[in-house]
C-alpha cells in the first residue's frame, strides 16, 4: 500500500533470445568420459602447466557434500562447485537475489535485491556466465537480414569466466563458483539494498546450497563494511544472509499478450525490428500475468492446470493469518469471470518440523511475508519471464506498522459510521478486515495490476451513500485505486465502508487472463473487451495521478469532489468530537492523540486538495481512434467556479472545528496558526501554479465565455481572502486571516519579482497587488490598531514588489 507509489520489482527488459547451445557444443571435447570422470580432453594434456583440468576425484573428493538437481552442487571445505551437465549449458535461467536475514536497521528479511536472466556457456577450458539482454528482438524470426542484425546487436555480456576444474559423468563441466557468492559481483550485489559500500570476502561464507530439479537455492552469510558516516567506531559492518535463487525458465514459453493501454497491466517492453508495418521500429509491450491454462479447454469455467498459490508465511502473526488468506482468495470471483475456478489459493506455510525444506526465499514459492518494521506500508512485487511476461513468483511484503496505517485511515475516514472504530485500539476483528484489504490490494499488484486512480471517479455520491450498492460493489470499482474507506457516507446511510475486488478488477482480469477457444480471433476479442470502457466509465483506467485530470486522483471518492468533500468535512467534524475520548487513557501520555490529530488534519488537507484540482481541470479518457473525436475534455467553467468558492468558504477561513482548545492545548502551547497557514499556503501555491494558469488561459482562448479565465480566478481569490477588508462594513482581521493575507500578497510579489516570458501570471499578479493596495486604505479608519498595522505592512510589501518603495 505504498504511499505515492508502490515498489514493483520487474525482471530484465524483454528482448531477443539468442540460442547458444549449439555454440557451446562445438567447444566440448569429443568422446566418452571414463568411469572415473576424467574427460579425454583432460587426459590428453600431459603436465599441470598444460591444463588446470584435474581428474574428477581430485576436485570432488570423498569429503564433498553433494546435492543433485538442476546442476549437481558440491561443497568441498569452504569451496562451492557446480557440476553442469551438457544439456544445461546454453539454457536461460532466472537468477533472483533477496535479503533473507539482516542486521537491524539495514533492510528487512524478504526484501528483493535484483533479478536477471543468465546463461552458462562452455568455451574451450572455461565456462562463461553471461547476462542475457532483451532490449531488442526480431519477433518474427524470419532469418532475414534484419534478424541477423538484431542477433549481432544482442550479444550477452560476460559476467565472469571460470576455469573448468574437472569433467564429470557425460562430460559435465565442474567449475568453482565460490567467488560468485563471496565477492561483490555487481550483477548479484546486495550492496545498494543494504546501503553499504562493498562486501568483505574474509567475513562472508556460503551457508547452504540446495539443488532441485528446476532451481538451485544458495544462502550466503555476507558481511558488508559501513561507510565512516554510517558506522563510525560503533560498528564493524552489516551482516546479512543473502539468498540467491537460480531457476530454469519454462521450456515452453507462455503465449504472450500485448498490452492495451486502455486496460491496466504491468508490462515488459522491447523493440521489434521485424514488424515494419508502420515503417519504423515498433515498440512492443507484453503484459505480465501468471500462466493459467484450463484443465478442460472446452468448459466455460474450469479449474486451471496449475493454480496460483500464495503461502501465508510462518512469520505472519497467528491472529492475522486467516485474514491474510482471505485477502488472497478475494480474487477468486475475478478469475471465475475469466473462466477459472479456484485459480488463486491461499495456503498456510507448512510447519518447520513437517517440512524443513520449505523456504519463502525459494524462487518457486510465492508468499505473504511479514517484516518487523515501523514503516507504515506494504508492497507486492513480482518476478517474471522477460521473454513472455509470465509471472513466475511473487512475494507480498507487509511491514508490521501497516496496521497503524490502516487504523489511522479507517479512524479518520469511516469511524463516524462504524462504532467499533471509535476507540483506539480497534478490535481485532476490525483490524483483521483492514489487513485483508491491504493484502488483496498488494496481491493485485502481484497478479500484474498497477494502480487505477481513475476508477473511483465513476461512482456517484448517491451510490457511495447507498447500502446495497456499496456492499455489493465496494467504495470504488477497483481495489487497485487509492480509494481507501467511505468518508462520503453519513452515519445514517448505513453504507458499506470498505473497498473490495470490484467491477473494474473483474473486467481487467477477464481481459488479461481469459483463455480463448482454439481458432478464436484473440486480438479482436481483446479489442472488443477493451472498447467497453468507451461507454462504461467503471471500466476506465489511468495511473500516475495526472496533474490536470480531476478524475484521476489518489485517495478520493466519487464523481463530484466538491460534494464528496462537503460530506467528508461533516464526518471529520464528528471525528473531532470524540477524538480525545477515543485516544486518551488515564495514566498515559498523548502520543496516540497526537497521531490521530495529525491524521485528521492530513485528511482535511487531502480532501481540500481534491477540490483544488477541479480548478483548471481537463479530464483525459484514453479513447483510441474510432472511440470518440477527442481524448481531452476541459471541465466547464461553472464547476470550476463552484470549486474555488468552496475553498474560499471552507479552506481559506479559519477551520475552527479542527483547532479546538481541548485538543490543541493538550498537544502544544504554540504553532497552531503556523500549522493552519501551512495548509492554506499549500493550496494557494497549487491554485496559482504557472502550469495551471497557462492551461486555463488556453481554454479561455478556445472556449470563450464558458471557460473560467485565470484572471477571474485570481480576482476571486483576492476578494475572498480579503473579504473582511474590502466589504462595505470592514471587520478586524484575526491572526489566522492576517497570516493568509500576507501569504497571498507575498505569493503575488514573488511572481512579480521573478517574471517568466511564457506565462500571463505575472501580469495578473501585478494587477491584483494594485487592486489590493487601492482597496485597503478605505477600511483602515474603521478597524482596530492591530488591523491598521497589518494594512500598513501589506501596503509596504506591495510597494516593494511594485518598485514603489521610497526607502
Amino acid at each position: 500500500m505504498t504511499r505515492g507509489h508502490d515498489r514493483i520489482r520487474i525482471s530484465a527488459i524483454a528482448g531477443l533470445v539468442l540460442a547458444s547451445a549449439g555454440t557451446a557444443a562445438l567447444a566440448q571435447p569429443s568422446g566418452e568420459a571414463p568411469a572415473n570422470g576424467e574427460a579425454p580432453a583432460a587426459r590428453s594434456r600431459a603436465g599441470a602447466s598444460a591444463s588446470a583440468i584435474k581428474p574428477y576425484d581430485e576436485v570432488i573428493t570423498k569429503e564433498a557434500k553433494s546435492d543433485k538437481g538442476l546442476f549437481t552442487t558440491h561443497i568441498v571445505g569452504d569451496k562451492l562447485y557446480y557440476e553442469i551437465p551438457p544439456e544445461a549449458l546454453g539454457q536461460e535461467l532466472l537468477w533472483v537475489t533477496q535479503i533473507s536475514q539482516t542486521t537491524a536497521g539495514f533492510s528487512y528479511a524478504g526484501m528483493p535485491v535484483q533479478d536477471r536472466v543468465v546463461r552458462w556457456e562452455k568455451r574451450g577450458e572455461q565456462v562463461l556466465l553471461r547476462d542475457v539482454q532483451y532490449d531488442i528482438r526480431a519477433v518474427a524470426n524470419k532469418n532475414d537480414a534484419i534478424s541477423e542484425a538484431v542477433a549481432k546487436s544482442s550479444l550477452a555480456p560476460i559476467i565472469t569466466a571460470l576455469p573448468i576444474r574437472a569433467f564429470g559423468k557425460d562430460q559435465a563441466v565442474v567449475v568453482e563458483v565460490t567467488d560468485l557468492f563471496k565477492r561483490d559481483v555487481k550483477e548479484f550485489s546486495a550492496v545498494r539494498a543494504l546501503n553499504a559500500q562493498s562486501m568483505d570476502t574474509a567475513r562472508s561464507f556460503v551457508e547452504e546450497v540446495k539443488s532441485f530439479p528446476e532451481n538451485i537455492e544458495t544462502k550466503v552469510l555476507a558481511t558488508f563494511p559501513l561507510a565512516p558516516a554510517q558506522g563510525g567506531n560503533a560498528s564493524s559492518g552489516i551482516t546479512a544472509v543473502v539468498h540467491h535463487s537460480m531457476v530454469k525458465l519454462p521450456e515452453r514459453p507462455m503465449k504472450p499478450r500485448k498490452l492495451d493501454s486502455r486496460v491496466g497491466y504491468f508490462s515488459v517492453g522491447f523493440t521489434d525490428f521485424t514488424d515494419d508495418s508502420d515503417q519504423d521500429a515498433k515498440p512492443v509491450q507484453y503484459i505480465t500475468r501468471w500462466r493459467l491454462e484450463k484443465k478442460d479447454p472446452k468448459a466455460e469455467v474450469s479449474e486451471p492446470v496449475k493454480p496460483i498459490v500464495f503461502y501465508v508465511a510462518r512469520e505472519v502473526p497467528d491472529k492475522w493469518k486467516p485474514f491474510v488468506k482471505a485477502g488472497i482468495e478475494d480474487w477468486q470471483p475475478a478469475f471465475e469471470a475469466a473462466g477459472f475456478k479456484n485459480a488463486i489459493l491461499g495456503k498456510y506455510a507448512p510447519d518447520a518440523t513437517d517440512d524443513p525444506e520449505w523456504d519463502p526465499e525459494d524462487a518457486r514459492i510465492s508468499s505473504i511475508r511479514w517484516l518487523p518494521s515501523d514503516i507504515a506500508n506494504a508492497f507486492g512485487p513480482h518476478v517474471h519471464d522477460p521473454r513472455t511476461g509470465e509471472i513466475l513468483e511473487a512475494d507480498v511484503r507487509m511491514y508490521h506498522n501497516v496496521m497503524k496505517l490502516v487504523r489511522d485511515w479507517y479512524f479518520v475516514q469511516a469511524s463516524q459510521s462504524d462504532p467499533r472504530a471509535q476507540q483506539i485500539p480497534m478490535p481485532d476483528d476490525l483490524l483483521g478486515e483492514l489487513i485483508r484489504f491491504v493484502v488483496a490490494h498488494e496481491v493485485g499488484h502481484s497478479l500484474g495490476f498497477p494502480h487505477n486512480f481513475k476508477a473511483s471517479s465513476s461512482y456517484s455520491i448517491a451510490q457511495l451513500r447507498d447500502p446495497s450498492w456499496t456492499k455489493k460493489n465496494g467504495t470504488a470499482p477497483s481495489i487497485m485505486d487509492y480509494a481507501r474507506f467511505n468518508y462520503v457516507a453519513q452515519p445514517e446511510d448505513n453504507a458499506g465502508l470498505m473497498p473490495m475486488v470490484g467491477p473494474y478488477d473483474i473486467y481487467a482480469t477477464k481481459w488479461g487472463y481469459t483463455q480463448f477457444p482454439e481458432g478464436a480471433d484473440e486480438g479482436k476479442e481483446l479489442d472488443t473487451l477493451a472498447s467497453l470502457q468507451k461507454d462504461e466509465p467503471m471500466f476506465r483506467f489511468a495511473t500516475g495521478g495526472a496533474p490536470t485530470d480531476h478524475t484521476t486522483q489518489t485517495e478520493d471518492l466519487g464523481a463530484d469532489a466538491v460534494e464528496a468533500t462537503r460530506l467528508g468535512l461533516k464526518n471529520l467534524e464528528r471525528v473531532m468530537g470524540y477524538l480525545v475520548k477515543a485516544t486518551a487513557k488515564p495514566g498515559e501520555d498523548y502520543r496516540v492523540l497526537s497521531d490521530m490529530y495529525d491524521a485528521v488534519l492530513g485528511q482535511w488537507r487531502r480532501e481540500m486538495g481534491h477540490v483544488a484540482k477541479v480548478v483548471g481541470a481537463v479530464e483525459e479518457i484514453n479513447f483510441f481512434f474510432g472511440d470518440g473525436d477527442r481524448r481531452f475534455f476541459p471541465l466547464n467553467g461553472a464547476k470550476q467556479r463552484e470549486a474555488l468558492q468552496f475553498l474560499l468558504d471552507n479552506a481559506f477561513t479559519l477551520p475552527r472545528a479542527f483547532v479546538p482548545e481541548d485538543v490543541v492545548l493538550r498537544l502544544t502551547g504554540q504553532g497552531v496558526a503556523d500549522r493552519v497557514l501551512g495548509q492554506q499556503r499549500g493550496l494557494l501555491l497549487s491554485l496559482m501554479a504557472p502550469d495551471r494558469v497557462k492551461r486555463m488561459m488556453e481554454h479561455a482562448e478556445r472556449l470563450g465565455e464558458s471557460a473560467y479565465h485565470p484572471a477571474d480566478m485570481c480576482r476571486d481569490i483576492t476578494k475572498g481572502i480579503f473579504s473582511e477588508l474590502i466589504s462595505a462594513q470592514p471587520k478586524s482581521v484575526s491572526v489566522y486571516r492576517r497570516n493568509l493575507q500576507r501569504a497571498l500578497v507575498d505569493r503575488f510579489a514573488e511572481v512579480v519579482k521573478a517574471p517568466t516570458a511564457d506565462n500571463d501570471l505575472t501580469g495578473m499578479a501585478r494587477s491584483e497587488l494594485a487592486f489590493i493596495k487601492a482597496e485597503l486604505p478605505k477600511a483602515a479608519a474603521q478597524l482596530n490598531a492591530m488591523s491598521r498595522a497589518h494594512i500598513d505592512d501589506l501596503i509596504a510589501r506591495i510597494d516593494r514588489a511594485l518598485d514603489n518603495d521610497q526607502d
